[in-house]
């Protein structure tokens, strides 16, 4: 049996991972721990086979935030990280898997990011994962596999972000522009069958899990819309207005680049040698909605 602690007790990934895991009872022990304060340095690590850190600070509205909120960012996100890394090192466990994103490559002009790009974050909450990022790389050895997972977007029932603020407009709104743009998305589903191979398979590098396909802004919210039992029209004819838009300083830039604009991993990037895209855009869209 494995056995498995879960750094980021209520974390979202984290209790979707515990709850997948449940499915194999007698091959997976499953514990979780909490890192609101310093009680988590008293767990003992030694006896786990895999840690896996979800604890960290979601994105969230970047624009203009003192100094004290972009340090706390570091202290969770970089330091905490690396902390519950080396710990877990120096009490034998043989895994680490780290939640960074595709939030490290926010600063690169290229939209289309493959294995020769490299990771330029555009905000301090980008870099805070990046520094974390990095530095875990450093740490990855033979008697030691870090695990580096750099995910795109994550939705699924209750997720919280751009996929929930995305699935209000599609219930609202009784028109949508028709654009042409392409995302990466990984279904919470997907990611957890990924993780699971992780574990099971003892790797160690940086990975890009991603959805078997790309995704449409549009088409995602006449997905939605479809499964919400509302009625709406993707109207086409709006492409310069939004172009426009994603060139204007502030938050509306910001909200309209990442509603409307380019986002992708090649996907040579994303293949693995066992299935793990088990659920399809469709598929995942009706599991998150219904």
């Amino acid at each position: 049996m494995k056995r498995i602690l879960i750094t980021g007790a209520k974390s979202y990934i984290g209790m979707a991972f515990e709850k997948y895991l449940g499915q194999w009872p007698e091959e997976y022990q499953v514990d979780t721990i909490d890192m609101v304060d310093e009680n988590w340095a008293k767990k003992e690590f030694s006896g786990y086979d895999a840690v896996f850190h979800v604890a960290g600070i979601a994105h969230a509205d970047v624009g203009h935030v003192s100094e004290t909120v972009k340090q706390r960012y570091y202290r969770i996100n970089t330091d905490l990280t690396l902390e519950t890394a080396r710990k877990a090192k120096s009490e034998g466990v043989r895994q680490f898997i780290f939640m960074s994103s595709m939030i490290v490559y926010g600063g690169c002009t290229e939209k289309f990011i493959t294995v020769k790009t490299t990771p330029k974050p555009a905000n301090f909450y980008g870099d805070s994962k990046w520094q974390a990022d990095k530095k875990l790389q450093e740490m990855n050895q033979s008697g030691f596999h870090v695990v580096v997972l750099r995910p795109p977007m994550i939705y699924g029932k209750n997720s919280k972000g751009n996929y929930s603020e995305l699935a209000k407009l599609a219930c609202m709104l009784p028109i949508f522009p028709k654009v042409k743009n392409r995302r990466s998305m990984l279904y919470v589903g997907n990611l957890c069958a990924f993780v699971k191979l992780m574990i099971d398979n003892k790797e160690s590098g940086v990975f890009f899990p991603q959805n078997r396909e790309y995704s449409n802004t549009s088409e995602l919210v006449k997905l939605i819309a479809r499964e919400r039992g509302h009625k709406i029209y993707i109207v086409p004819g709006f492409g310069w207005t939004i172009r426009l838009l994603t060139h204007f300083p502030g938050k509306i830039g910001r909200m309209c680049q990442k509603a409307f604009g380019d986002s992708v991993y090649d996907f040579s990037m994303s293949t693995y040698k066992m299935r793990y895209q088990i659920y399809g855009l469709a598929e995942s869209v009706y599991l998150t909605e219904r």
